[in-house]
């Protein structure tokens, strides 16, 4: 059976046979009904309609059409008229939906700034949008694009093509079509080429379609003042700075994207730094060749293979997907002209450049790409020289390096008041190019000289209560690490059971550690037992293994592995057995940490909080102005490209404080599997409280922008689905957290800018102009810039007020027991993550039940 064609096509089919067939008889119409009220091009082709019926006398106000009125003024349409209403559609513009406000008013008003910049755009001006046709056709996108450059250049016009078949003028050369004729030169003679450029429609450029529109004027404005492009964003590479005793150079640029806001048109401008090293693939594999032969092969692939690389010679960003061991650069590959060119030759040829080894292997780069005429991608593969390739980032080991990371952090740690004055060295850069001035000239822009100021809200300080109904109450610092150690947990647990393992070297450590635990139980308000300690004959991972099978009983509560160094295959193989094999709460330690006597107390004191967290008990909390709450938090892992672990944690008490959690396995981000997570959670409420919650809140994180629509339709449906199973009256929001943002919040001091305090608000101007959205700023920063977390209310049948969500998320930013401070976001979604990247990464199967009230993954 054929597809019905939908939309457009079923009014235009609807027509034609309503001309062939004449008027439907009497009989045969059905009994009118009420329609649904048209919505976007539906409502464009029923104003279409109602339009000809007035022109053909039929007087008609209201907005339903019946059957015989449509029939009788389109009985006589022409193949022509059919023409005059595709015309018209395509004229027409989308009814704008009108701006959402989700604006609060609690707390205390501060003046800030952020990082946009507004874009005015003169009245009238518009986008016209062409479809271009070649004869004979063009298959090569670079012709095709020179063609067009060729047209383009007589006519003196500005133009968007991107070598396809649309093209985008910033004013109208024809209302139908017009030919060119013109030479395409090339190496096999020159062809005479038509070109065809037929006319569609005039967007406005204001309008939302016109956005990527501007990502390409900004990149050509990047490109004349020297700015290359790595990625997605844009640096200066002229004016590095060199780090060499770590063999590192910063390149400081900028991150651009034009969005329309809640003020309009806004461009978002933030100061950004890529690390390269200045060691080749070349060098880091002669490196590894040197110092393990064996495994030279291995270390390679597990150095090089998912890095990103630099090519100095053309400015572009590589990631490694595979090495070939078996190409070399006297290898040849087919050029265009269907000759063959060995590599050498190649660069030789292009870029001047001398192959020194040729016998090095290859770094393989694959992309999908789309070929002109075919809907499907086809794979194309880079074959790059490991001379030639720079390595870009740091690796594991220095970010374990604190020298390495402070004298990094020296350049790409950035202040307010300079990340300012950097805005405004760019704005001032653009408004001195004559080249750029003229780029925004052409489409009718013009760029303010400055960024936007705002009026934002600091939200109150929270109380933080501990056991015995001590309470204190947090500054602009949020931190109260010292009031943790001196007050009560909130559900303290006893230690009585348990066992300490440790190496020869380790056995002063161990001793201190067991001696300071059973000092610090009355300060926390519990009993810990001296710990039965148990002396490792080495530090094998095997030695392990059998060390918990062995002395590992059900009666034991925890577990504390003394580790002399900490290695990724040894953590994971103890974990996988205390939270798969023998289920029981563990705790590894690196005796690094406990060597410094000075600070050792504080160091235990941590882990012992730690270890209460993983035996179910709690530390702190705030007060929460309701009950019947159940809060979840979700994250996701990825790890492999086949699959992915979703962390899914949900709140287990009234006073937010105890969790349950569940890990599971997935093959993508947006997974199918929340109905499973979601019953358990809410059963587990269930019979933890005697009754079913009655408001559930969601904060889900990691959904970028352009999963937010599937994130809708897909997700928030499997838990409105469940509690229908469950017969509830259970109210839901769904709340998604973006950490990954480009927005920076400035409080506006007496001399500069500066970091907001935390609990900072912004919901106005610079928020998505069509969604319930805000920025909270939750934490304190001493040093760089502050990043906002920006909140998103895709589904809320809780009726909350914007004053009631974000008072929410901000409390929640105070119950992260691994940190006595606030967090960037909400606790339950850090929970979820660090569940996931547990699983994901050590465990990598799913955790024994018995442990999903506890916060064994701490």
């Amino acid at each position: 059976m054929e597809d019905r064609p939908k939309g457009r096509g079923a009014v235009l089919l609807k027509l034609l046979k309503e001309k062939a067939v004449g008027q439907p008889k009497p009989e045969e119409t059905p009994a009118p009904t009420e329609p649904p009220r048209p919505r976007g091009r539906a409502a464009l082709l029923h104003q279409l309609q109602q339009n000809r019926l007035k022109s053909v006398g039929a007087a008609s106000t209201s907005t339903a059409v019946t059957a015989s009125s449509s029939s009788e003024a389109t009985s006589g349409l022409t193949a022509s008229k059919v023409q005059d209403v595709i015309t018209q559609i395509s004229e027409l513009s989308f009814v704008e939906k009108d701006v959402v406000k989700y604006k609060g008013e609690a707390g205390k008003s501060i003046n800030v700034s952020a990082n946009y910049i507004k874009l005015h755009v003169e009245k009238e001006r518009g986008v016209y949008e062409y479809e271009v046709k070649f004869d004979p056709e063009l298959d090569a996108k670079n012709k095709r694009i020179k063609m067009v450059n060729i047209i383009m250049r007589e006519m003196g016009s500005a133009k968007v093509f991107d070598g396809g078949n649309v093209l985008y003028l910033p004013q109208k050369i024809t209302d139908t079509s017009k030919t060119f004729r013109e030479t395409l030169p090339g190496p096999d003679g020159d062809q005479e080429i038509s070109t065809t450029i037929i006319y569609k429609r005039k967007k406005s450029m204001g309008e939302r379609e016109c956005i990527p529109h501007y990502k390409v004027l900004f990149k050509r404005i990047m490109h004349i003042l020297l700015y290359t492009q790595m990625g997605k964003n844009y640096f200066d590479t002229e004016h590095k700075y060199l780090i060499p005793q770590h063999k590192l150079e910063v390149f400081p640029g900028f991150a651009i994207t034009v969005d329309e806001l809640e003020d309009g048109l806004l461009l978002c401008l933030d100061t950004q730094h890529r690390v390269l090293r200045t060691q080749n693939a070349y060098e880091l594999l002669n490196e590894l060749r040197c110092s393990d032969p064996r495994r030279f092969k291995e270390l390679a692939t597990a150095n090089i293979i998912g890095s990103c690389i630099f090519t100095r010679y053309n400015n572009k960003t590589y990631t490694v997907d595979d090495i070939a061991w078996d190409m070399s650069p006297v290898d040849t590959f087919p050029t265009r002209d269907g000759k063959s060119i060995s590599f050498v030759d190649y660069y030789k040829q292009q870029y001047n450049i001398v192959i020194r080894d040729v016998t090095q292997p290859l770094l393989i780069n694959r992309k999908n790409l789309k070929v002109s005429g075919s809907s499907e991608k086809v794979e194309r593969m880079v074959c790059l020289i490991p001379e030639l390739s720079f390595l870009t980032g740091l690796t594991d080991t220095m970010r374990s390096d604190f020298r390495v990371m402070k004298d990094v952090a020296q350049y790409t740690r950035v202040t307010p008041h300079q990340r300012m004055a950097a805005l405004r060295t760019y704005l001032s850069s653009v408004k001195n190019s004559e080249k750029a001035q003229q780029i925004l000239n052409e489409w009718g822009l013009r760029i303010d000289g400055g960024t936007i100021d705002m009026r934002a809200r600091q939200l109150d300080n929270e109380t933080i209560w501990f056991g015995g109904d001590q309470t204190h109450r947090t500054n602009n610092n949020a931190d109260w690490t010292r009031a943790v150690g001196e007050n009560q947990v909130t559900g303290p647990v006893d230690m009585i059971n348990w066992i300490v393992f440790h190496t020869e070297r380790d056995t002063k450590y161990a001793k201190d550690f067991s001696d300071t635990m059973t000092r610090l139980g009355g300060v926390m308000g519990c009993t810990i037992a001296y710990p039965r300690i148990i002396k490792l004959a080495d530090d094998r991972t095997e030695t392990y293994m059998n060390a918990c099978r062995q002395y590992i009983a059900k009666e034991v509560q925890i577990v504390v592995f003394i580790c002399p160094s900490m290695r990724s295959d040894r953590y994971a193989v103890i974990k996988k057995i205390c939270c798969t094999q023998i289920p029981v709460a563990s705790q590894v330690i690196n005796s690094r940490t406990l060597s410094n006597p000075q600070k050792v107390r504080a160091i235990i004191q941590k882990i012992a909080l730690q270890m209460t967290c993983k035996l179910g008990g709690t530390l702190w909390t705030v007060r929460f102005p309701f009950k019947g709450w159940m809060i979840c938090g979700i994250d996701v892992y990825h790890g492999s490209k086949d699959s992915s672990v979703c962390g899914f944690v949900a709140s287990l008490n009234e006073s937010i404080s105890r969790w349950f959690s569940l890990a599971l396995f997935q093959s993508q981000e947006l997974g199918d599997f929340y109905k499973l997570a979601f019953t358990k959670a809410v059963e587990t409420w269930r019979n933890e409280n005697g009754y079913y919650p009655s408001k559930v809140v969601i904060i889900r994180d990691g959904v970028g922008d352009g999963q937010l629509e599937h994130c809708r339709r897909y997700e928030i449906e499997q838990f409105e689905s469940c509690l229908k199973e469950f017969e509830l009256e259970t109210k839901l929001c769904f709340i998604v957290v973006q950490k990954r943002i480009n927005t920076r919040i400035f409080a506006l001091g007496r001399e500069s800018a500066e970091n907001p305090p935390p609990g900072t608000v912004l919901d106005h101007t610079v928020t998505r102009r069509y969604m319930q959205d805000f920025f909270l700023v939750p934490q304190n920063v001493r040093q760089g810039t502050v990043n906002p977390t920006h909140y998103i209310v895709l589904h809320d049948t809780c009726n909350l007020k914007p004053d009631h969500t974000q008072r929410l998320c901000y409390k929640l930013c105070h119950l992260y027991y691994n940190w006595s401070g606030t967090i960037r976001v909400p606790a339950p979604c850090q929970y979820a993550h660090k569940l996931a990247a547990l699983v994901g990464q050590h465990i990598k199967k799913a955790p024994s039940a018995s442990l999903a009230d506890k916060l064994f993954y701490l």
